[in-house]
C-alpha cells in the first residue's frame, strides 16, 4: 500500500473511509482472554487486517499513520487510502453479538416487524448478525421458491448482516439439498402444532427423513455439502404425539390446540370456569406449558440423534431446567446436540410477571426463579451451548392489551434490541467475565451457523463486526429509545447495565450514540462522513443515529 506523502489529517471529510482505525485500552479478542487489555484493530476491505496490542491515542496518530498504512497488507482499495479513526478511551470493545434466533416476518407480515426495523433494533443493541427464522413469514422459507422471494423483498433493508434458517416440514425433504445449495444453515421443525397451515409440526419419519437426507448429501456430495447443518427443534409435546412420540396427559387450563413460541394460536382455549382460574394470572397461562413437554420432546430428539449419529441436532429456547439431565447425559455420551436458552428466561421469573401483563408471554414460557437459577449453571457448565433472543413480535392488538388475557395473546417476546445489555446485567451479579459473555453471545453462536471463519471474534481475517460499549452505565429501557416496530416489550421501565456506544458491520458504523462520526449528505444515497477525534467539540446530536444507508447483506458462506 502507498504511504502518503503528507501526513493524513484525522478530521477532514471523507467518503466511506477505505482504512478504518479502531483503537482503545479495554478490548476483548475472544473468550480466551480472561480480561480486557489496549489494542488496535487496522480495518480494511470490511476485514480485520492487523490487530496491535497497544492503545493509539489520537494525538499519536499522524506520526504513526505511515508505519501502520505500511505494514498493512496490500488492498483491493485505493492506492491513496481515507483513513477513519476511532479512540474509544475507556470504552470496552468486543465483537459484535450474533442473534441466532429472530423472526423478522418478511415478506408477508411486515405489519408485525420487517427487515430494516429488526436489523437496526440489532444494530443499536450492539448485534452485528442476525438469523432469520423461516416463519412467521409468508410464504415460509421451506422451499427454494420461498427463500428466493425472501431475498427478493429484503433488497438493500439489511442494518446488520443476516442469515437464514431452512424450514423443515412433512413433504419437503426434497428441498433441502437446494436450500443448502442456496446458503441456509440449517433447518427448524416443531414437535407441536405451530398453529399455522404453512408451518405443520413434523413426526418422526419427516426427522429421519431429513437427517438420511443430510447426511446422503454430506456422503456423496463430499465437496459440495461440506458444511455441518443442523436440525432445529421447537422442543415440546403434549396431547395427541405422532406414532413414535410419547403422549402426555393435557395438562390443567389447556386447550386442544396451544398456541407457540411462535405465536400462532389455532383455538380459542377452554375458557370454562372448570378449566382457568382467571385468565389474567400468569400461574394460569404457566400452567398449561408444564416441563413435563419439554423434556419428553428432548428425549425424543435424542434417540434421533443416536440412532442417526451424522446428523447434528439443536434445540431451540430451552427455557426447562429438568431438560438438563438428559441433556447433560446425552453430550458426555457423544451425542451431537447443541442448546440455546433466552435472555428472558435467565433474566425474569414467574412470580414477577404482572396480572394483565402480556407482554411477558412466549411459549415455552418464564418460569420461577429457582428454574432460573438452574438454567445459569447450565449455562456456566456448557450443557447450554448459548443465548438468543427469540424476538418474535406482533402487533399489539394481539397481544390482547385491552384484556390481559394470557390463554388469548400472541406468544412472543420482542427483544432483539436488548440481549447484550441482558444478559451483562445478569451475568455481572453473577461474578461472570466479559469473556464469557463473549462465548455465548459471539463465539458459540458463530459455530452454531458455521460462520466461525468469518465471525466470532476479533482476529485476523475476520469481519470486522465488533460493538462500543460501557459495561458500567446503567440505562432504563423506554420506549423512545426502541428501534424494533412495535414498542412492546417486558424490558420497558426496567434499569440494565451495559450501553451500548456504536456498532461496527464490516468495519463500518451501523450506529452510534455518540458524535463520533457524523453523517453529511454527498448526494444521492451514499453518505460521507466526518471523522473526529473528540467528542465534545460537536453537537448537539441525537440520542442515537444510523448509518443513512443500509450496511448489512445476507450472509450466504
Amino acid at each position: 500500500m502507498d504511504v502518503p506523502a503528507v501526513p493524513f489529517p484525522v478530521t477532514s471529510l471523507l467518503a466511506t473511509p477505505s482504512v478504518t482505525i479502531i483503537t482503545g485500552r479495554h478490548v476483548l479478542l475472544s473468550s480466551a482472554q480472561l480480561d480486557p487489555a489496549a489494542a488496535t484493530l487496522l480495518i480494511q476491505d470490511g476485514t480485520i487486517d492487523r490487530i496491535l496490542l497497544e492503545h493509539i491515542p489520537a494525538a499519536a496518530l499522524t506520526s504513526r499513520l505511515p508505519e501502520l498504512l505500511a505494514s498493512m497488507s496490500p488492498s483491493t482499495g485505493p492506492s491513496s487510502p481515507t483513513v477513519g479513526f476511532w479512540d474509544v478511551g475507556d470504552l470496552w470493545i468486543m465483537p459484535g453479538a450474533i442473534d441466532a434466533h429472530v423472526h423478522v416476518n418478511q415478506p408477508g407480515r411486515t405489519l408485525w416487524e420487517g427487515m430494516a426495523t429488526a436489523t437496526r433494533a440489532a444494530a443499536a443493541g450492539g448485534c452485528t448478525t442476525i438469523v432469520d427464522m423461516p416463519l412467521n413469514a409468508i410464504p415460509p422459507t421451506t422451499t427454494l421458491a420461498n427463500a428466493q422471494a425472501k431475498v427478493a423483498s429484503v433488497g438493500d433493508s439489511c442494518w446488520v448482516d443476516v442469515a437464514l434458517w431452512g424450514g423443515l416440514v412433512p413433504g419437503n425433504r426434497a428441498e433441502l439439498r437446494p436450500l443448502l445449495d442456496f446458503g441456509v444453515r440449517g433447518f427448524k421443525g416443531f414437535l407441536i402444532e405451530s398453529g399455522v397451515d404453512e408451518f405443520p409440526m413434523v413426526e418422526a419419519d419427516d426427522v429421519i427423513g431429513a437427517m438420511v437426507e443430510l447426511e446422503t448429501a454430506r456422503q456423496t456430495h463430499p465437496g459440495r455439502y461440506q458444511r455441518d447443518a443442523p436440525l432445529l427443534f421447537h422442543a415440546e409435546l403434549h396431547f395427541a404425539a405422532t406414532k413414535s412420540m410419547v403422549a402426555l396427559p393435557t395438562p390443567r387450563s389447556a386447550s386442544p390446540r396451544q398456541e407457540t413460541n411462535d405465536g400462532y394460536f389455532a383455538t380459542v382455549p377452554d375458557t370454562s370456569p372448570t378449566m382457568v382460574d382467571d385468565p389474567r394470572a400468569y400461574a394460569t397461562f404457566l400452567a398449561t406449558r408444564p416441563p413435563a413437554m419439554e423434556v419428553s420432546a428432548i428425549r425424543e430428539v435424542i434417540t434421533w440423534l443416536e440412532a442417526h449419529p451424522g446428523a447434528r441436532g439443536h434445540i431451540v429456547h430451552l427455557s426447562t431446567a429438568d431438560a438438563v439431565p438428559c441433556i447433560r447425559a446425552a453430550k458426555a455420551r457423544g451425542t451431537r446436540l447443541t442448546v440455546e436458552t433466552c435472555f428472558h428466561y435467565l433474566r425474569l421469573a414467574a412470580p414477577d410477571v404482572p396480572a394483565g401483563a402480556t407482554q411477558f408471554k412466549c411459549c415455552p414460557p418464564i418460569r420461577d426463579a429457582a428454574n432460573r437459577e438452574a438454567l445459569w449453571k447450565a449455562l456456566e457448565d456448557g450443557v447450554i451451548d448459548l443465548v438468543v433472543s427469540d424476538h418474535s413480535p406482533s402487533t399489539p392488538d394481539l397481544k390482547c392489551p385491552e384484556t390481559g388475557d394470557f390463554l388469548a395473546a400472541w406468544g412472543g417476546i420482542a427483544s432483539v434490541q436488548f440481549g447484550l445489555s441482558v444478559l451483562w446485567t445478569e451475568a455481572r451479579r453473577r461474578g461472570h467475565t466479559p469473556a464469557a459473555l463473549l462465548r455465548w453471545l459471539c463465539e458459540e453462536p458463530a459455530r452454531h451457523i458455521q460462520l466461525q471463519h468469518r465471525k466470532g471474534q476479533l482476529a485476523t481475517g475476520l469481519d470486522a463486526d465488533l460493538v462500543v460499549w460501557d459495561p458500567h452505565a446503567a440505562f432504563t429501557v423506554t420506549t423512545d429509545g426502541i428501534h424494533f416496530r412495535h414498542k412492546l416489550s417486558p424490558y420497558v421501565g426496567q434499569t440494565l447495565y451495559g450501553r451500548v456506544q456504536h456498532t461496527f458491520v464490516r468495519g463500518q458504523v451501523a450506529f452510534t450514540r455518540g458524535s463520533s462520526v457524523v453523517f453529511l449528505p454527498r448526494g444521492g444515497l451514499f453518505p460521507s462522513v466526518q471523522v473526529y477525534t473528540a467528542l465534545a467539540d460537536y453537537g448537539p446530536f441525537p440520542e442515537g443515529a444510523f448509518s443513512p444507508a443500509p450496511l448489512g447483506r445476507l450472509v450466504y458462506e
